[in-house]
């Protein structure tokens, strides 16, 4: 960061009006000069200002001589040689080109015994009090009645920007020479200390210098909520058995070539915090800092992972698996897990690119690990129940949410195939990934309450991420939403294959069946059967008191059947949300992604838990810990704070999208 310059007005009374008139001059042509530019980023990333063309430096020129050449001095007895310099460098300097001007500001800089000399008069607490009664001079005191020495000047954001000129001295020598980064000054070039006197006066000291920037991780802070019951004196929580403790974060990392195919979308930063290098170190620092256990990433260019991402994670003590978009796409998802706190027990990659289904012929995929969680034989002869991970990035189209519906869903039909254990029931499952909706949507309200009456909705209301309300035509979601040859059922499970409908039908056995025997269809003769003495002639009777054992309703169907679409798809996975979205400390909403400038949730880390009575909200399920439980996460930022930062990327956070941080816990039980 940039410290400040100190300026230091050293001049008689009876000039220094003048020079503070074209001081304020000088300060309005650099504001002119500073509207051309773009906003600019503090420290090392700074953009440099942009110059001006001939046009435009003559026509500034121009209004700078009609407003302010009346006043300054026309000879030698009205102004001192000291201002002569002072306004012909700036007329000078303004006509120079962006190259000459950084020449200049590189001459013009102050020598260290000038500079500890500003040091030490810093320190004083009333600098140069003796000079108050020099003869010939009359002393102004300022409007606390104390003697005014100096202004200091510090070199804020909105200076950043501003051309340099020769009135000033910048103090590069301290500080270094970046040219990105420009102060100005108002002080002419530095006089000998013992031939300045000092003349204050009033008025100025409503000269306020302009604040510091905050650096980046203030700004940035983020906090870790525990959420976790406060451990008993043993150390265990509320008396329950220990848990297994694990991390997961679900992070968009914002592939290079997106970034180069898009690149309207980044105007707002330099191009040096868009290098992929740079980036790159960034996030290694964030997965090195926040050590998650489990790593969820979205957007991974596939020869940044093979080539960089891959090697440093394994280095770092993952088992990282990958899955490339279809098609052309040149990113992915990977799916990253500590090999010392988790083991493989299968692993299954999802396109949702189906041939010939205009539905799903877009090019997203997901990525699905089920691993068994280590625990450590210190701790004797315990067990741990599997874990899903599960791992997406969604279509991002606003229009189609018709396409995003058909995504998810073959995502929780393959969740379903990869946690149902032999009973019937799932085991804990997370779901992380770049959906492309907000909270509260269709989408959302979908995957988080297990159900959505879709039929007549139209298809940019799923998401909710944008208003097409205005628009004439409006694509609407139809029953069914998805054909049957998908092979999945409106549940979002799989349907049987055909190839076992046949034996389907040889479950029936003889007990079974002698069960209907005596009922009425076996009863009753047939219209039109042939009479046979002795085969056809006989006619069953029924037992004394014979009643039927197996009611008709309770008969299966002998063959699997599509079930009939009613505009309701629906799932039992049982899933909720690691965040609340909302922030209740600041009354805002949290953000995740900051797309043009506009914040937006569509990351999210879903996970299992209870459903429970929902008293008065119907429209959303209320979840208690169930045999996973949420210990803590990683707070979410406000828009108005990432905009304090110049939104994303920054040179603090490398990604257009905040990572997702979590912490969960697993019941451990006895053999």
């Amino acid at each position: 960061m940039i410290g400040s310059c100190l300026c230091y007005l050293l001049l008689p009374a009876a000039r220094l009006c003048r020079v503070l008139s074209d001081a304020f001059f000088t300060c309005r042509k650099n504001a002119l000069l500073a509207k051309s530019s773009s906003p600019q980023v503090e420290g090392g990333f700074a953009m440099a200002p942009r110059g001006l063309d001939q046009e435009e430096r003559e026509g500034l020129l121009h209004q700078w001589r009609e407003e302010g050449a009346s006043r300054l001095p026309t000879s030698v007895n009205e102004g001192p040689p000291l201002e002569k310099g002072l306004a012909s460098g700036s007329l000078a300097l303004l006509m120079a080109s962006p190259e000459e001007q950084r020449d200049a500001a590189s001459e013009d800089k102050w020598s260290n015994v000038q500079l500890s000399d500003l040091r030490a008069t810093e320190t004083l607490e009333e600098p140069f009090s003796d000079l108050a009664g020099m003869p010939g001079e009359e002393q102004l005191e300022g409007v606390d009645g104390t003697v005014w020495t100096a202004v200091p000047m510090q070199a804020g954001p909105q200076f950043a920007d501003c051309a340099v000129l020769p009135v000033g001295t910048l103090a590069t020598e301290r500080w270094g020479e970046d040219p990105a980064v420009v102060a100005w000054s108002i002080a002419p070039e530095s006089v000998p200390e013992e031939e300045a006197p000092v003349w204050p006066f009033e008025g100025l000291g409503q000269l306020q210098p302009p604040p510091v920037e905050i650096p980046y991780h203030e700004i940035l802070w983020r906090e870790w909520e525990d959420l976790s019951v406060q451990p008993d004196p043993q150390g265990l929580d509320s008396g329950e058995a220990p848990q297994f403790q694990f991390t997961v974060m679900s992070y968009n990392i914002l592939a290079q070539d997106l970034v180069q195919q898009s690149s309207e979308l980044y105007l707002h930063c330099h191009p040096d915090i868009l290098n992929w290098n740079y980036r790159f170190s960034n996030l290694v620092q964030e997965f090195q800092h926040w050590d998650p256990d489990i790593l969820c990433l979205q957007e991974v260019q596939e020869d940044h992972y093979w080539g960089q991402l891959e090697p440093t994670l394994r280095m770092m003590g993952f088992t990282c698996f990958y899955k490339r978009r279809t098609g052309y796409k040149t990113d992915g998802c990977a799916v990253c897990y500590k090999h010392t706190r988790f083991q493989l027990l299968c692993v299954s990659p999802v396109e949702y690119f189906r041939p010939g289904l205009e539905l799903l012929n877009r090019d997203n995929v997901g990525l699905i690990l089920l691993l068994q969680p280590l625990i450590p034989e210190s701790l004797g002869q315990i067990t741990v129940g599997p874990l899903c991970v599960a791992n997406t990035h969604v279509l991002y189209n606003p229009r189609r949410g018709d396409v995003k519906l058909a995504q998810v869903a073959i995502l929780l039909a393959e969740v379903d195939k990869v946690a149902r254990l032999a009973d019937g029931s799932y085991c804990p499952i997370i779901l992380c990934g770049d959906l492309n909706s907000v909270p509260d949507s269709p989408l959302y309200n979908f995957i988080r309450s297990g159900q959505l009456q879709y039929q007549g909705m139209p298809a940019w209301k799923v998401s909710g991420q944008e208003d097409f309300s205005h628009q004439l035509y409006q694509r609407k979601l139809l029953t069914p939403l998805w054909p049957s040859s998908l092979g999945i059922t409106d549940s979002c499970q799989y349907i049987t294959p055909c190839h076992s409908k046949r034996a389907e039908r040889r479950k029936y056995d003889r007990d079974f069946l002698l069960h209907f025997r005596f009922c009425d269809s076996a009863c009753q003769r047939p219209v039109g059967l042939v009479l046979i003495e002795g085969v056809t002639d006989a006619r069953p009777e029924r037992p004394v008191g014979w009643s039927q054992s197996v009611p008709e309703a309770d008969i299966p169907d002998p063959e699997p059947f599509f079930p009939r679409s009613s505009g309701t798809i629906q799932h039992s996975l049982n899933l909720t949300s690691v965040y609340s979205h909302f922030l209740p400390q600041q009354g805002r909403p949290e953000v995740t992604t900051m797309p043009l400038g506009l914040g937006a949730t569509v990351d999210y880390i879903f996970f299992s838990a209870e459903p429970c009575e929902n008293g008065h909200r119907a429209s959303r399920r209320l979840y208690r810990d169930g045999a996973l439980k949420l210990l803590g996460r990683l707070s979410l930022l406000s828009e108005d704070v990432l905009w304090a930062a110049n939104g994303l990327p920054n040179p603090f956070c490398s990604s257009d999208h905040l990572c997702l941080l979590a912490s969960f816990g697993m019941e451990v039980t006895a053999p």
